[in-house]
């Protein structure tokens, strides 16, 4: 498995959480009010008709009659009501959405590793918040699953803005137990607790390992997208000479030559390894990923995720 560095700076199964306790730090609070405000602009503006058009409901399930008028399809008219009645009625449908999305999170140590003010957590908690806003816009629930070496927290699928303040509340404020990456045991629990299907957007690095035989599992079962979430110090090491770093998940000090060719190159060389056998599995599987990276904007990741899922759908 590879080890995620990051730069020296001065700077067991879960149940489903209750809310935690009111002692929020303000800062935090401030924080969630931020993103919030550009989640619900991006929404508004980009996402919530292209999120309507992807992701349909179950079926439509019949609403309502009401009297016909002319330019109505023709096709509509309930002919046994007008058999009965005598008078052309309509019958109107409704899209039964009855969806769940459930953001599964990546919030181990490396998720806080980079030499970027802002972090890989900052950047996966506004993009939970841009597409959990829409999906609650289209009266669909929402759920969320943190996990590190382990399954970390669990929140319940339900549904309001309020609902989705805490879901980017718990990604930012996460204070996980242990400091790995174990994508193979979230899906597995994420299986006990989602038994219907749900759309399953799974956020991280994915600079590790060992989670294919679950990852197909749950691939049969949901429908999952990956939102592969980087820094650019996870794909390259800069030449900086000989620097100290820190193992993000261990905390062990590494004296690294960044001024040595071979040096970046067998870094480099090896997240390129991960990711090749990453996109075979995905490719196999027919999984959709999407990569963004700090300090870049996402929005055309997102835009181009939706429009070939919308060619898909049509």
């Amino acid at each position: 498995m590879i080890r995620v560095l990051r730069w020296l700076s001065p700077r067991e199964t879960p149940s489903p959480a209750p809310p935690r306790a009111p002692n929020i730090p303000p800062e935090l609070l401030q924080r969630v009010r931020a993103i919030e405000i550009r989640a619900r602009r991006l929404v508004d503006d980009l996402f919530l008709g292209e999120y309507h058009a992807v992701f349909r409901g179950r079926g439509i399930e019949f609403d309502e009659l009401r009297p016909y008028v002319p330019g109505d399809d023709v096709r509509s008219i309930d002919w046994k009501a007008l058999a009965r009645t005598g008078e052309p009625l309509i019958r109107r449908y409704r899209e039964d959405r009855d969806l769940t999305v459930i953001f599964v999170v990546d919030v181990s140590a490396s998720q806080l590793a980079g030499a970027l003010p802002r972090t890989k957590a900052d950047l996966t908690a506004e993009i939970c918040a841009v597409l959990a806003l829409a999906a609650i816009r289209n009266k669909d629930r929402v759920g969320l699953l943190l996990f590190a070496s382990k399954p970390e927290r669990y929140v319940r699928a339900a549904s309001g803005r309020q609902h989705v303040l805490r879901v980017v509340r718990e990604v930012l404020w996460a204070a996980p137990s242990t400091r790995g990456t174990d994508v193979g045991a979230a899906l597995e629990y994420l299986a006990g607790v989602q038994k219907r299907r749900a759309t399953v957007f799974l956020l991280s690095d994915f600079l590790t390992t060992g989670y294919e035989r679950q990852f197909r599992a749950a691939s049969r079962k949901h429908d999952i997208i990956a939102v592969r979430v980087r820094e650019p110090l996870d794909e390259e090491l800069p030449d900086a000479g000989v620097v100290t770093l820190a193992d993000a998940e261990t905390g062990l000090p590494v004296e690294v030559d960044t001024s040595s060719p071979d040096v970046r190159e067998a870094y480099a060389a090896h997240v390129r390894e991960l990711d090749g056998e990453r996109r075979f599995l995905f490719g196999s599987l027919g999984v959709d990923e999407i990569g963004v990276t700090v300090g870049e904007d996402y929005v055309p990741g997102l835009l181009r995720f939706f429009k070939k899922r919308a060619r898909g759908a049509a």
